[in-house]
């Protein structure tokens, strides 16, 4: 398949990077990140979903697309798809890019309300990229919740997270009611920066097996969770280096736009001479 474009141009890149970075200083809470999600990531989490199955496919916090497209390679048609983006640039990027799609801006954690009288079909699965763990738990266990409510019995939430812990906490705090549900978790994503792991969330009760980890097992572990300590250190310090080079960049060129423009004004004194 030929590389999406945006207006003739290549989509993927420093542009979308740039609006991730603008999006996540004009609210670092909301965004979450300061890029798009990998195409390794998108993949992963694209895997999950039937492409064959009936019922909409409803991403949250889609941004730039990358897992939009991911789905849509994966089979997935644009005709199933509903995105759900709070920040509305990203809105109307979605709409260029996806035209097939329905895009609906709205709060994603208040997904029924968001969702009522603009979809006719039943909501298969949930794909979502939304920052979770920059909420508190209260508020992912009620979105799982009101995702599950849209869902039939096998309906399925798919989640990714750079933690290593699920992102929907199996013994909240503050005494919210637990949302009774099943997961599994895909292995690590090493090619992600920082790398990250995909939950897929079921309606239902699991069978907790306790299991004593060795000393081994422990330090794997550990050594997991430095090395992606790392590689979001080094993700933020990329980005930061890149940002300042563009602010120089800025600059330089204003300052050769200055000189240029000052040249110009004494070549034409000295003709007018």
């Amino acid at each position: 398949m030929k590389s999406p474009t945006d207006g003739g141009l290549p989509r993927a890149g420093l542009a979308d990077e740039a609006r991730f970075i603008r999006a996540w200083f004009d609210n670092p809470m909301a965004t979450g990140a300061v890029s798009p999600s990998g195409r390794f990531l998108a993949a992963a989490m694209a895997r999950h979903i039937d492409p064959l199955g009936e019922g909409l496919v409803v991403e949250l916090g889609p941004g730039t697309g990358p897992v939009t497209e991911a789905l849509i390679q994966r089979g997935v048609a644009p005709e199933r798809l509903v995105l759900v983006e709070y920040d509305a640039a990203f809105c109307r990027l979605l709409e260029r890019r996806y035209p097939r799609s329905k895009v609906i801006q709205g709060d994603a954690f208040r997904l029924s309300e968001t969702l009522a009288g603009k979809i006719d079909q039943p909501v298969a699965t949930v794909v979502s990229s939304l920052p979770l763990l920059n909420m508190p738990d209260s508020q992912r266990l009620d979105l799982l919740a009101d995702a599950f409510s849209l869902m039939p019995p096998d309906g399925r939430f798919v989640q990714f997270t750079y933690g290593l812990a699920s992102p929907m906490p199996k013994k909240p705090k503050g005494g919210h009611p637990v949302v009774a549900f099943t997961s599994e978790v895909s292995a690590h994503v090493w090619l992600n920066l920082p790398p990250a792991r995909v939950w897929i969330y079921r309606s239902g009760t699991e069978t907790v097996v306790k299991t004593r980890a060795g000393a081994g097992v422990i330090l794997k572990l550990k050594a997991r969770a430095d090395r992606m300590k790392l590689d979001f250190r080094e993700t933020r310090d990329r980005v930061g280096n890149e940002i300042r080079l563009r602010k120089e960049k800025t600059a330089l060129e204003k300052v050769i736009l200055l000189e240029e423009h000052a040249s110009r004004a004494r070549a034409k004194k000295l003709r007018d001479r």
